[in-house]
C-alpha cells in the first residue's frame, strides 16, 4: 500500500481553496489515488457543530483565546476521525485550511503568540503537519469583487472582519512562508480556475 499525503490549502477569504481542492482532488483521482476532500473548521460531525459556533454572526460571539481553544478542539477531532485513519489507509487527504489558518487568523490577525497557538496543536492533534502547505495569494482588489459577488453582504463572523485585519492575516501567511520553504509554497491565484490549478500541479510536482 502506498503511503498517504496531507496537503493544506490556505490562504485569506476569498482566493479559491474550495475551487482549487476540487481540481487537485479529480486530477488525483484520475492518477488513480484514493483522496478525501475536508475543510476547517468542518469535517466531522463535532467539528461541524463547532464550525456553526465559531463562524455565527449572531451575538458577542468569542475572544481571540477561546476562539483558539475552540479551533483546537475541532481539529483535535477531525485529526483523530479523519485525517489519520485516511493516511494509515493510504488515501491522500486534502483540506480546506488547516492550522496555518489558526496561525494567521488568531495568530497574525488578532495577536496571539505563535508559540501557544503550536502548543494547543501538539495538545490537541499531536503536532499533525501536512506534507504539503499551499497558500493561495491575491490581490485585495479582486478579493472584494469576488466575495461582494459571493457574499452578497453576507459575511461569516471571521470573513466579516476589516480590511486592516485581513491585511495583517495575509502577511502572516507570507511569513510562514518564508521561515518554511520545504513545506510551503506561494500560489498567485489571479487568473482562471484552470490557470491556478495548473501552477498548483507545477509546484507539488504531481
Amino acid at each position: 500500500m502506498s503511503a498517504g499525503r496531507f496537503i493544506a490549502l490556505e490562504g485569506g477569504e476569498g482566493v479559491g481553496k474550495s475551487t482549487q481542492i476540487r481540481l487537485l482532488a479529480d486530477a488525483l483521482r484520475a492518477r488513480g489515488h484514493q483522496v478525501i476532500t475536508t475543510r476547517e473548521p468542518g469535517g466531522t460531525p463535532g467539528a461541524e457543530a463547532l464550525r456553526a459556533m465559531l463562524l455565527d454572526t449572531s451575538g458577542a460571539g468569542w475572544g481571540p483565546r477561546a476562539e483558539a481553544l475552540l479551533f483546537a478542539a475541532a481539529r483535535a477531532d477531525h485529526v483523530a476521525r479523519l485525517i489519520r485513519p485516511a493516511l494509515d489507509r493510504g488515501d491522500w487527504v486534502l483540506t480546506d485550511r488547516y492550522i496555518d489558518s489558526t496561525r494567521a487568523y488568531q495568530g497574525g490577525g488578532s495577536g496571539l503568540h505563535d508559540s501557544d497557538l503550536m502548543a494547543l496543536h501538539r495538545i490537541g492533534s499531536e503536532g499533525l503537519l501536512p506534507d504539503h502547505t499551499v497558500i493561495l495569494e491575491l490581490e485585495p482588489c479582486v478579493v472584494a469583487e469576488r466575495l461582494a459577488v459571493r457574499d452578497r453582504g453576507q459575511s461569516d463572523r471571521i470573513g466579516g472582519r476589516d480590511a486592516s485585519y485581513h491585511a495583517r492575516v495575509a502577511a502572516a501567511f507570507r511569513v510562514f512562508a518564508g521561515e518554511d520553504p520545504a513545506r510551503f509554497v506561494m500560489i498567485d491565484a489571479s487568473g482562471t480556475p484552470e490557470t491556478v490549478h495548473a501552477r498548483v500541479m507545477e509546484a507539488l510536482g504531481i
